[in-house]
């Protein structure tokens, strides 16, 4: 199944392309590409979060699904913030603007700049994605 024009991307393709750029923030991200990575990333969180609740009667077993959730949050945080950056970068925003998450508020101001459409053509970022 491919969800854009380029043949052989699946969503899979787009969580694991986020790996491949593990601490790229130069560049542009696709919405498609931002969005299956969060999905994913989502997914994996919430079965995480799941198994550790299941397990939660056992002090040993919350304690080890709780290093595995905060093993997990600290290994995605850098491609979180390097694909965040270059969706900002697609809709012609600085990077910079994620920082807005730390502020009450700021997610969602965030949130919407990354629903926002891309710069058709190149721009001070780069080639369009596309």
């Amino acid at each position: 199944m491919t969800i854009d024009s380029r043949p052989g991307v699946s969503p899979l393709g787009y969580w694991l392309g986020c790996f491949r750029k593990y601490a790229t923030f130069s560049g542009r991200a696709r919405r498609a590409e931002y969005w299956w990575y969060t999905l994913f990333n989502l997914i994996i969180y919430a079965v995480l979060v799941g198994i550790g609740f299941l397990m939660g009667d056992s002090d040993t077993g919350t304690t080890v699904f709780g290093f595995m959730v905060m093993a997990y949050i600290l290994v995605v945080f850098l491609p979180t913030l390097a694909v965040t950056c270059r969706r900002l970068h697609d809709a012609g925003l600085s990077g910079g603007w994620q920082l807005l998450g730390f502020v009450p508020i700021g997610g969602l101001v965030v949130f919407i700049m990354t629903i926002l459409d891309s710069n058709p053509g190149p721009n001070q970022y780069g080639p369009d994605p596309r």
